[in-house]
């Protein structure tokens, strides 16, 4: 069934390069005149929301309790109750760091690749496509499924050494050639790779491998720490290989066959995709969205792949991607490039499910109350404030009535 969708817009300053020092400028919710072509109008009360709660988050955004924060959408019902956006001065804020050489400096300081840079982060060349980082692997999750599904894609059981000159890769063993694309989908392909401590930290393994040339086969090197499919160990490297395998699998670069079948379809018609140092369509941090399209993205999969009573992910890749392969502790769990995480809403226990996007990307989507929550911002320095997916649920979930 298609949902008709509504915009509620809060009048307020949209910010200052220093939102540290803004107090909130709002007081009640008005509603103004937008493009409603995609998401119409509605009021909060009608979607069954508080606008309290949803005012004091602004204001705490206002006041920089979580750092720089630069949208907040919250969409219920299929109409959105609250959409907010926070303008910084990213070139004032991060231009020192932009010109120093250091962890997350790679390739050139002028590239896409420095995330200091504001001409590139968190904004595409100061446009409103935002920087979706690990994000992208949701959607190019979400691509591998509907090439499955039209047949253009092999089964996650193949073995993933069956796309590559075996002589071209190094450290093979038993463990290598039983890693299979599942394996890659869920982060647990087994190979030795420590991602866990900050990006800015030259010992994470990311950030020695943005300094090689082939990310892909920089990752496939490397030597085998466990079974395949056996433990999570998170591992942007491994998307990189599965867009490199699409490649070869369907000879369309990744960026052309979602365009055909994924954002054509729902009308997403401005967007910018990253390239490796070598070409290849940057599948685990390379997408650029404006904060509605990613609610698009979300939406998609709150409706089980359905957009405007069309399938365009199977459902039963949805299930699938969102259904935890890998239990994480205290109530996350991870899927196909898909997070989970346990909240309670009225003494019950329900399940979120969301990406997850270096600097604060968090498209979260609340199935029992059909809801869905997007939060863009861009804090990329470790021990700052920061807005986590976990208390974005727990204070969004105050404005909820019914």
């Amino acid at each position: 069934m298609r949902f008709l969708l509504s915009v509620i817009f809060f009048t307020v300053l949209l910010g200052c390069s220093e939102p540290h020092n803004q107090t909130a400028g709002i007081d009640k919710v008005v509603v103004a005149d937008t493009d409603s072509s995609t998401w119409p109008i509605a009021e909060p009360a009608s979607l069954g929301l508080i606008d309290k709660p949803l005012l004091d988050i602004h204001a705490d955004i206002n006041n920089g309790q979580y750092g720089w924060i630069d949208s907040l959408l919250v969409i219920r019902h299929g109409q959105i109750g609250f959409e907010q956006y926070y303008k910084h001065d990213y070139r004032e804020i991060y231009g020192e760091a932009a010109r120093t050489p250091g962890p997350l400096v790679f390739q050139s300081p002028s590239g896409p690749y420095n995330y200091f840079n504001a001409f590139w982060h968190p904004y595409y060349k100061g446009g409103e496509l935002h920087s979706m980082q690990s994000v992208t692997k949701s959607i190019v999750s979400a691509v591998v499924g509907i090439a499955i599904h039209r047949g253009d894609f092999p089964s996650l059981d193949t073995p993933v050494l069956s796309f590559f000159d075996a002589n071209t890769v190094l450290n093979i063993d038993d463990a290598k050639r039983a890693m299979t694309l599942r394996d890659l989908m869920t982060m647990s392909a087994g190979l030795s790779w420590d991602e866990g401590m900050p990006y800015s930290d030259p010992r994470n393994t990311f950030t020695i491998m943005a300094r090689a040339p082939d990310w892909v086969h920089y990752t496939l090197n490397q030597p085998m720490a466990s079974q395949p499919g056996t433990h999570f160990n998170y591992n942007s490297g491994a998307s990189l290989i599965l867009g490199e395998i699409f490649l070869r699998a369907t000879g369309i670069d990744i960026e052309v066959y979602a365009e055909q079948h994924l954002f054509q379809p729902m009308g997403i018609d401005n967007y910018a995709w990253k390239r490796t140092p070598l070409g290849l369509a940057d599948t685990q941090e390379g997408l650029f969205l404006s904060t509605r399209d990613l609610a698009k993205i979300a939406y998609l999969f709150l409706q089980r792949g359905q957009w405007n009573g069309r399938e365009i992910v199977p459902e039963d890749w949805v299930s699938a991607s969102l259904q935890p392969a890998f239990s994480l502790g205290d109530g996350a769990g991870y899927g196909y490039k898909w997070w989970s995480q346990a909240y309670q809403y009225g003494g019950e226990d329900y399940m979120a499910y969301l990406g997850k996007g270096f600097g604060g990307q968090r498209p979260i989507i609340l199935p029992d109350l059909d809801m869905v929550i997007v939060v863009t911002g861009w804090n990329i320095l470790p021990n700052r404030p920061f807005f986590t997916a976990k208390e974005i649920i727990e204070r969004v979930l105050l404005a909820v009535n019914e």
